[in-house]
């Protein structure tokens, strides 16, 4: 129990001092993580051998983390996805390990060592960059799905890896060869498929993936209704990771990664009434196992072999990182990405990944792999990983000097749609959203500015950049199927002109526009908006209640006195809309001076008959 407890000290200890400098020196989350298992492993020796072990238990952030965001996807928006998961990943795959493999070839490995090794690095750290992504808001750009679907797909294809490696095992390597390497799988060697022929294991793994998704449309629902009736908070908690621990074991069970059975069960249930539920009973272990898992591949770095040839290790690193950069960058011109997207997807993916630490152990078990190349790769991994963090940070560097020099972003492809749109997420827009999203109504937002999307996404809220304006972005969003539009630009004409349009398209179309001034109500109220909304009016019609409580109306009567203003003046603003010409001053219209005298009378006339209504009371009124 006591050295439970200090390795627990430990570690949170570390986390808590080197993640926030970190952030605070624009470093990002990851870096500190890693920078404090360096510090508590190789260079203070606080903790030893057991890190190994901890390891595997922190991989389970990984398989939360790619639950969560399965719980993120609408089945049509992974469907639309196929061309980017079949093509744009199956690719990266293929020519990282074939760049990697002529490589190897040419600095002396054998062939089949050389493909073994082309495939272990060909993959990515799904861990840092998902996160990495998340913390900067960039998941929703094209560059980053398009980043993720590779991901998804390495994911998917660890499994014929693992298929394949047995295939290249090279009889001059003994399997005393590999004792003692210190890297074994931690999901243990209960298997329902071993021993099955090649039918038995497909007709497992399809009964496997086929459980998780039936589970998830039938099961769910009445377990989670069944928790419900407890009325303890706790079970959910326990309900959403017995879910998640359930399917992984499962998964493992029949030879099919833990992380993709997860990503499927999320994917399924994504459409669920409990999906925001399942979200905040698993966020905070996700962050929590994810950290811990940065920390133990920081602690786990042998400083002592990097030492011994410091400059083989970290030129090798830079090299994968070279090859891998400029066959994504190929495939990303090749895929149409463009401005930050691009260079999203080149530095984003350009390090090796967490899988190959359990391909190498797989491989050094099955002799394609000598002790001496499987350390070194190991040290190669982790080296690439420490550098991703710089990486970013070089991404962040890129996009602020493509700013500078006025460089446009592509709009995010959108792949998300809802019964609102808002257009326009300044202040005005994003109070809109907020409410609607805390009521459970799901809003497709939509804004021309890259930084303020960022910020919002950074907050967990959904967002696209791209110009509202533009009619196939509109239509992208779900404009024949929305219900409402909200339009909440800072651009008045631009405001006018995607009614006038919204109109056109869908006459049966709620909208509800910001307005600058009552010429601008005019305006909208004539391109076809249903509720306008000047900007100003609903705080200043505030403050106007507040001077009547404090100069002798109490609450109710400042309250009816604001109510019979606000009617008043709706009233006015649609009678004085049939008579305002546009480019006509008002000034320069007489009828429209003549009307708004009259409105105005009988608003004052109404105004004073509360007034004396109020007084008579008061005199009437006991002492």
């Amino acid at each position: 129990m006591e050295a439970f407890l200090y390795q627990a000290t430990i570690f949170l200890g570390a986390a808590v001092i080197a993640v926030p400098i970190a952030a605070r020196l624009g470093l990002g989350s990851v870096l500190g993580y890693l920078a404090a298992g360096i510090i508590i492993g190789p260079v203070l020796g606080l903790v030893g051998a057991e890190i190994i072990d901890l390891q595997h238990f922190a991989e389970f952030g990984v398989v939360m983390m790619l639950f969560l965001i399965g719980l993120e996807l609408d089945p049509r928006a992974l469907w639309a996805m196929r061309h980017s998961l079949i093509g744009l990943g199956g690719l990266q795959i293929l020519l990282t390990a074939a760049a990697v493999t002529l490589v190897a070839r040419n600095l002396g490995l054998e062939w089949e060592t050389s493909v073994a090794v082309g495939f272990i690095l060909a993959l990515s750290s799904t861990a840092i960059v998902l996160q990495t992504m998340s913390e900067k808001g960039l998941m929703q750009t094209q560059g980053g799905r398009s980043t993720f679907s590779v991901l998804l797909t390495q994911d998917i294809a660890v499994i014929p890896i693992l298929a394949f490696m047995p295939l290249l095992a090279i009889a001059a390597f003994s399997p005393q060869a590999t004792a003692g390497s210190g890297h074994e799988d931690g999901y243990g060697s209960l298997s329902l498929v071993e021993g099955l022929p090649g039918w038995g294991v497909t007709l497992v793994t399809l009964g496997a993936v086929a459980a998780v998704i039936l589970a998830g449309v039938y099961l769910i629902g009445p377990v989670f209704r069944f928790i419900h009736a407890s009325r303890l908070r706790e079970m959910y908690t326990a309900l959403a990771l017995g879910i998640v621990v359930g399917i992984a074991f499962l998964m493992n069970l029949v030879g099919l990664s833990p992380a993709l059975g997860t990503f499927l069960a999320g994917v399924v249930l994504a459409n669920s009434e409990f999906r925001h539920e399942l979200e905040s009973d698993l966020e905070p272990f996700k962050g929590l196992l994810l950290g811990l898992f940065f920390i133990t591949v920081g602690a786990g770095i042998n400083f002592t072999a990097f030492f011994g040839d410091p400059f083989t290790i970290l030129g090798l690193a830079l090299l994968l990182i070279v090859i891998k950069g400029v066959i994504l960058f190929c495939l990303a011109f090749a895929f149409r990405l463009h401005g930050r997207d691009k260079w999203l997807f080149t530095l984003g993916l350009a390090q090796a990944g967490e899988f190959g630490f359990v391909l190498i152990s797989f491989s050094l078990q099955q002799s394609v792999l000598s002790n001496e190349i499987g350390e070194t790769l190991l040290l190669v991994i982790t080296t690439t990983m420490l550098i991703t963090p710089l990486l970013f940070i070089l991404l962040d560097w890129i996009s602020r000097r493509s700013a500078e020099r006025g460089e446009t972003q592509d709009a995010d492809e959108i792949d998300h749609q809802g019964p609102v749109i808002i257009a326009g997420i300044g202040r005005f827009g994003q109070i809109v959203n907020r409410l609607a999203q805390s009521a459970g109504v799901q809003t497709v937002v939509l804004d021309h500015d890259i930084k303020t999307i960022e910020l919002m996404r950074k907050f967990g809220f959904k967002g696209f950049f791209g110009d509202p304006t533009r009619h196939e972005l509109l239509h992208a969003a779900g404009l024949h199927e929305a219900r409402v539009l909200v339009v909440a630009l800072d651009d008045r004409n631009a405001t006018t002109q995607l009614v006038k349009y919204a109109r056109q398209e869908r006459p049966d179309l709620h909208i509800i526009a910001r307005a600058r001034d009552r010429t601008h109500v005019f305006e909208l109220y004539q391109a076809g908006g249903n509720d306008i909304i000047r900007e100003m009016f609903d705080s200043s019609l505030r403050a106007g209640r507040y001077v009547l409580e404090n100069t002798g109306m109490n609450e109710f009567e400042a309250a009816k006195a604001e109510k019979i203003f606000f009617d008043h003046d709706r009233a006015m603003v649609r009678e004085l809309a049939s008579v305002w010409k546009p480019g006509v001053p008002a000034a320069d219209n007489p009828e429209y001076i003549d009307l708004a005298r009259q409105l105005e009378r009988a608003m004052e006339t109404a105004l004073m008959e509360l007034t004396e209504e109020i007084e008579l009371e008061s005199e009437n009124r006991p002492d």
